[in-house]
């Protein structure tokens, strides 16, 4: 049937900017065995106008990512992590669409969805948001933060952002910082034998699922 996905290295992804401003920071968290196991992040210069209400959100200026080198410098990396692993985020249409908006295409990469086929696709992404919706339909709201503190995380996150997080970026809505949340999010699931248990395939099922297949779901017929 395949192996379970804790064995695959998982990219979790979170930017801060928008289309208008670009990408102003990147966090990147790799998860492997449901742990973290290495992080990466950095501000990077915009392209477009930065807006006072978004600064207000994230905290970072125009004038200060102006000092540092764009994202679109960051292709060979972002391209050799999509060849290692499924890209995960945090209602993934987000980054999909922050990612796309720079390079629309990576290189040809494995399907993860589809072994052993290929795909020049960023996605399919692992959603921890639409996972937790669909494992824990009674969990009162999405947010990011809302989740972490549900699942007791919040300790273990502010060790994590220690270990990680440059001192002024250890807050939510700076990148790595949610990066960290998610990964942290991905790997309170694979604590559960039935989860941990699934296949990347499987997980990448979940993440995209449509009524029809939740329905299924409930049934069990994915487990």
């Amino acid at each position: 049937m395949g192996n379970p996905w804790t064995e695959q290295p998982i990219f979790f992804v979170d930017f801060e900017g928008s289309r208008a401003s670009g990408i102003l920071e990147f966090g990147v968290v790799e998860v492997q065995h449901g742990v973290v196991v290495n992080a990466r992040t950095r501000i990077c210069r915009a392209t477009g106008r930065v807006r006072a209400e978004d600064t207000a959100v994230h905290g970072l200026s125009e004038a200060e990512a102006a000092t540092h080198e764009p994202f679109a410098d960051e292709w060979d990396y972002f391209s050799s992590l999509r060849e290692l692993g499924p890209l995960a985020a945090h209602y993934a249409g987000v980054e999909n669409g922050l990612l796309k908006s720079v390079w629309p295409y990576p290189r040809s990469s494995p399907d993860f969805a589809r072994p052993g086929k290929r795909v020049a696709e960023w996605g399919p992404w692992v959603d921890s948001a639409r996972l937790y919706a669909q494992l824990y339909p009674r969990l009162e709201s999405g947010k990011l933060e809302v989740l972490v503190t549900a699942c007791g995380l919040h300790g273990e996150l502010e060790q994590h952002a220690a270990a990680y997080c440059p001192p002024e970026r250890r807050h939510y809505h700076a990148a790595l910082y949610d990066a960290l949340a998610g990964a942290l999010l991905l790997g309170s699931l694979a604590r559960d034998p039935q989860v941990a248990a699934l296949t990347t395939m499987q997980l990448l099922a979940l993440s995209t699922l449509d009524g029809a297949k939740r329905d299924a779901l409930q049934q069990g017929d994915l487990f």
